[in-house]
């Protein structure tokens, strides 16, 4: 498997060239094209879709995820996100729970996100790929260093963002955008999982992200686009 790097010259791009250039991203290169002739199934088709759809320019929001869905047909590029026509798996529908009973919008029949995307709304998982059936089977083989990089060049960039990061794993990073002293803000809950969303010590389900981030996005000027 021929490593999927073509994303348009946007500024993604130099964040993305270093590490494909680095000993992570061509050993990165390297497992893929071995699993790949070995026969795995990997998931997602577009790995940096997330990267396509959503420039550092227009990122409002960013929504990190740990790994891509690992059934068929699933996994689309986008933390979370599912194509049109699938089930909603169980944490996206915590997430659309929460945004429910937080925003009082009703409940979406699509799981896909790409017009969150689309809105600025960056997510990334922390791993971009996944083979069939097996969660984390892509993990700590080399895509953590460039999401790091990405999240780290997000907290960099002076325009004002909100980080949702859900889960231990996902608050791992925070010190990243911490380092970057920009006054982005932060929130942490637990993981939208039915394992933890109920759960202290930062319940997920009535967390009031979206209305918190919604709010601090618009006193600075960076709200939702409005559609004509």
């Amino acid at each position: 498997m021929k490593l999927p790097l073509e994303i348009p010259d946007t500024d993604w791009l130099p964040v993305v060239e270093a590490w494909a250039a680095s000993p992570a991203g061509q050993k990165l290169e390297a497992f893929l094209e071995e699993r790949a002739a070995a026969g795995a199934t990997i998931y997602p088709p577009e790995p940096l879709r997330a990267l396509h759809i959503t420039p550092l320019a227009s990122t409002r929001v960013v929504i990190l995820g740990q790994d891509p869905y690992h059934g068929p047909g699933q996994a689309e590029g986008l933390s979370f996100s599912v194509p049109e026509g699938v089930p909603l798996p169980p944490s996206l529908r915590n997430i659309f729970k929460e945004i429910q009973r937080d925003l009082g919008k009703p409940f979406p029949q699509s799981g896909s996100l790409v017009r969150w995307a689309e809105g600025g709304t960056l997510l990334l998982n922390a791993v971009l790929t996944v083979e069939d059936g097996q969660p984390a089977s892509h993990a700590n083989r080399g895509w953590e260093p460039l999401t790091d990089a990405l999240i780290q060049a997000a907290a960099e960039n002076p325009a004002p963002k909100v980080f949702m990061l859900w889960g231990s794993y996902a608050q791992a990073k925070a010190p990243l955008i911490e380092a970057a002293g920009q006054g982005h803000l932060v929130l942490k809950a637990n993981h939208p999982s039915p394992l933890s969303a109920l759960k202290p010590p930062r319940p997920f389900i009535g967390c009031g992200h979206f209305s918190t981030a919604k709010a601090w996005l618009e006193e600075r000027g960076r709200g939702a686009p409005r559609k004509g």
